[in-house]
């Protein structure tokens, strides 16, 4: 049996409502980057979720000590989704840019991205959140779209739970 688990950093406490759904939806644990170990990245599918901050920052845990932790793993053989939460009226240039950060760490340290997610149905695609025209990974405003979250976390977690 695949191995998931799901690691995030949450200040306000929608990233980790979010990680919640996901664990549950994955029957797995939701770690907060704050108290993750590198044993905690050894999974089939490692799901890393931030909120996004400032001009675009992670989420502070994140920012002291969780991208360490990633630039010191080797996630060769890995695959790896990445989701956030963000403001797409406020922040609209930056909305969920931390999961590009996120994605990139991933990549560089050898794992295979999945989980990407069309733009359609977002009013902010202006963000180094999307590559070729899709999210990274999964995005979420719970700010201006709540209502969203549900729907959009179920089928996500449906395409990753394929790729496994």
């Amino acid at each position: 049996m695949a191995t998931v688990k799901i690691i995030y950093g949450s200040t306000t406490g929608m990233t980790e409502a979010a990680a919640q759904s996901l664990a549950a939806l994955f029957g797995a644990e939701a770690i907060p980057i704050a108290s993750a170990t590198p044993e905690d990245l050894d999974a089939d599918l490692l799901i890393l979720g931030s909120s996004t901050w400032g001009y675009g920052e992670p989420q502070d845990d994140w920012a002291a000590s969780g991208l360490a932790l990633l630039d010191a793993a080797d996630l060769s053989g890995r695959k790896v989704a990445v989701f956030g939460t963000g403001d797409s009226v406020g922040f609209a240039d930056t909305f969920a840019a931390a999961l590009g950060i996120l994605a990139d760490k991933a990549v560089e340290r050898g794992a295979t991205l999945v989980g990407q997610v069309p733009t359609d149905g977002y009013g902010a695609t202006e963000t180094t959140a999307v590559r070729d025209g899709r999210f990274v990974g999964l995005a979420l405003d719970d700010t201006n779209e709540a209502e969203r979250t549900p729907e959009r976390i179920a089928a996500w977690a449906e395409r990753l739970k394929a790729t496994l």
